[in-house]
């Protein structure tokens, strides 16, 4: 199976105003090829009969190269492959729009979310030294894993600049072949059927009125002075500290769970439906819970742990985990579970996690 690896660069400056290149080509490609194809779009929709075929990522990058590259020196500076993977990944996002798993792809700005991918010669030298074409050889601050791979992912978090890449991993043999279930809750991250409980990191509560704080001082500074500019840093190297948090304690969480364990069973939970309780949304969002599926899932993968999703639509905190009779209404403010016909009483979320167990004989 496939296996990223994510790490930090060291960078002097020469290199961050080569990457800063790099990323103002991959964003300068994307909204050019972002605007030509909506113009497409509005084309055949006013004009049903001569309709123009929708241009594939090679057909975008012929055009790039005849159209734009020859206005515009600066492109030679960088990596070809640069323009050419930002139009591929913007092919990629219209399909995902004509196939309604995702929205309209949006225009890039300067400062907000800049990456770009180098394809072609990419090495690993010695431990923590890595050449990708153009820029050369880069430092990172942590040991590379000694592996071949044909493409790297460079992007900025603040001031901040990682480097990101894909390589082939055997799968581990299954260390285990108990079975667990867990159920996400608001108040604590998750509650394991065996009764252990873990807590969320909550770390946009806890910085929340910092976070606060700081956007209230930058609200009458000028856009795009110095003082701004120094001030919207500050704001971004938070926002990555509280992401920073809450993705150690899933990766702790999810690791513990793929490697101790043969089955690992949670809800489907519909995280966009719940999001819509504006009382709750900002608790959900602060616990993660996609991205703790999506972590378990690649790390079952990798274990050899079983992932089973349970249904939707599973009565799991109505149904006793005793007896099995389930209750016909449940508030959220009932935080223990009391059964009417045998009188069992248990913890609402450790309920649910015993149900979720027994839903492996089923599956």
């Amino acid at each position: 199976m496939l296996l990223g690896f994510k790490t930090e660069l060291k960078l002097n400056n020469q290199q961050r105003t080569a990457l800063m290149k790099h990323c103002g080509v991959a964003r300068h490609a994307w909204n050019w090829g972002l605007g030509l194809t909506k113009q497409i779009l509005d084309h055949n929709k006013t004009n049903p009969n001569s309709k123009i075929k929708f241009p594939s990522a090679i057909d975008l990058h012929r055009w790039l190269v005849a159209l734009v590259k020859s206005e515009h020196e600066w492109y030679y500076e960088c990596s070809k492959s640069t323009p050419q993977q930002a139009l591929m990944a913007l092919r990629e996002a219209w399909k995902r729009c004509f196939n309604k798993t995702a929205g309209v792809p949006r225009f890039k700005k300067k400062g907000k979310r800049d990456s770009f991918t180098l394809e072609g010669i990419v090495k690993i030298l010695g431990n923590n030294k890595i050449q990708v074409p153009v820029i050369g050889v880069l430092k990172t601050y942590e040991r590379l894993p000694q592996v071949l791979t044909k493409s790297a992912t460079i992007s900025r978090q603040a001031n901040r600049w990682f480097i990101s890449f894909r390589f082939e991993v055997e799968r581990f043999d299954p260390y285990s072949i108990s079975v667990v279930g867990v159920d996400l809750g608001v108040k604590s991250l998750c509650t394991f059927s065996t009764g252990e409980v873990v807590e969320g990191a909550k770390s946009y509560r806890k910085f929340e009125s910092k976070l606060s704080r700081m956007q209230w001082l930058n609200r009458h500074k000028i856009i795009g002075s110095a003082n701004w500019k120094k001030a919207q840093m500050r704001i971004a190297k938070l926002h990555m500290k509280i992401a920073n948090i809450r993705k150690d304690t899933l990766h702790k969480l999810t690791s513990l769970l793929a490697k101790n364990h043969g089955t690992v069973i949670i809800e489907d939970l519909n995280v966009s439906g719940m999001m819509a309780n504006h009382k709750l949304a900002k608790s959900i969002q602060d616990m993660g819970f996609y991205e703790f599926r999506r972590q378990l899932t690649y790390k079952c993968e990798l274990y050899g742990c079983k992932l089973v999703i349970a249904d939707r639509w599973l009565p799991s905190s109505k149904t006793c985990s005793r007896c099995g009779t389930k209750k016909e209404t449940l508030t959220l403010k009932e935080r223990v579970f009391e059964c009417g016909n045998c009188g069992f009483i248990i913890d609402r979320d450790l309920n649910a996690a015993r149900n979720l167990s027994y839903y492996s004989a089923d599956s």
